[in-house]
């Protein structure tokens, strides 16, 4: 909780991610508060009692909010899927604005490795580019932590998809802070 809200003042992206990785801790943990307790917080020597609680409450609230959605085996809960609709909003604007040009240099060598990516990605299940790039990169992360031997798809993967999320939110985060007007430069004399 306490590095949740951390992140995602810094970094929407690592809080997408962050987030979709407790759903599946939460999961392992069979949406137990005892288990979620035990294995997330209990050793926790950073935080005190208090926070533990307050953390554990944030944890339960998640797996709550993943059972009333219907997500106890597989999805992520709505608020993400909605912080991704948005970037893709951006990631759209960006592909057509003045300030989207650095923007679109990223993208361009990304965007003929996309149907392969959603070949080995979706199922046949519609998703807009920026959620393909999202499950890329959380598969990504599960590869690494299983120690795959699936290399070539791993680096694929981070040098064309990460790089371009990266750009996408701190794109996000500068509007977010009123940095960047995506509008400048486009009114009509």
């Amino acid at each position: 909780m306490f590095i949740a809200r951390q992140i995602r003042k810094e970094n929407i992206a690592e809080y997408i991610l962050y987030i979709w990785q407790i759903e599946d801790l939460i999961r392992a943990c069979r949406f137990d508060a005892g288990q979620i307790y035990a294995t997330l917080l209990e050793n926790n020597t950073t935080i005190d009692d208090a926070q533990k609680s307050e953390a554990l409450n944030w944890y339960t609230d998640l797996a709550t909010l993943m059972c009333e959605e219907g997500k106890q085996q597989i999805g992520h809960i709505d608020h993400t899927l909605h912080l991704i609709n948005d970037l893709n909003d951006l990631h759209l604007r960006l592909l057509k604005l003045p300030v989207g040009e650095d923007y679109r240099a990223v993208f361009t060598p990304l965007e003929k490795e996309l149907p392969k990516i959603r070949g080995f990605l979706t199922s046949g299940a519609e998703m807009n580019d920026i959620e393909l790039c999202f499950r890329a990169l959380y598969s990504v992360m599960l590869l690494r932590m299983k120690h795959s031997d699936k290399k070539e798809h791993i680096d694929d993967v981070m040098e064309l998809v990460s790089p371009l999320i990266a750009r996408l939110a701190l794109i996000y985060r500068q509007v977010e802070k009123g940095e960047i007007d995506l509008y400048k430069g486009t009114e009509q004399s």
